[in-house]
């Protein structure tokens, strides 16, 4: 899947991961070496994360119900608790350096790869 900026017409990230179970939320990106620059890691439910046994520092997105983005964190490093977003329902985690034209009070959106936006 893709994830796009629907308020600014521009894709975030090429390869959206969906981490909906307990696991795939648990284990999340701990203990991996990296992550492509233009891949995504949906999480959901969620309204916190932390890096602990993480090895690379991310960009987080915190969307509510109606995919609408309530708080955004840059270069959030390995071993911190990110903040906390009251009306966050879910998660994107994406590589450092990815977040350059989101806004709080953007929507985005999850489309199929050949979807155009």
């Amino acid at each position: 899947m893709k994830l796009i900026n629907s308020t600014r017409g521009t894709v975030i990230a090429q390869d959206l991961i969906k981490a909906h179970s307990f696991w795939s939320r648990f284990k999340g990106l701990m203990l991996k070496r990296d992550m492509p620059h233009d891949a995504a890691l949906h999480l959901r439910p969620c309204s916190s994360i932390h890096t602990f046994f993480m090895k690379f520092s991310i960009d987080v997105i915190y969307i509510d119900e109606q995919n609408v983005v309530v708080g955004i964190e840059k270069h959030l490093e390995p071993g911190k608790i990110g903040g906390r977003f009251k009306s966050a329902r879910s998660v994107i985690e994406l590589p450092a350096g990815t977040l350059r034209d989101l806004s709080t009070g953007d929507t985005v959106a999850f489309a199929e790869k050949n979807q155009a936006i």
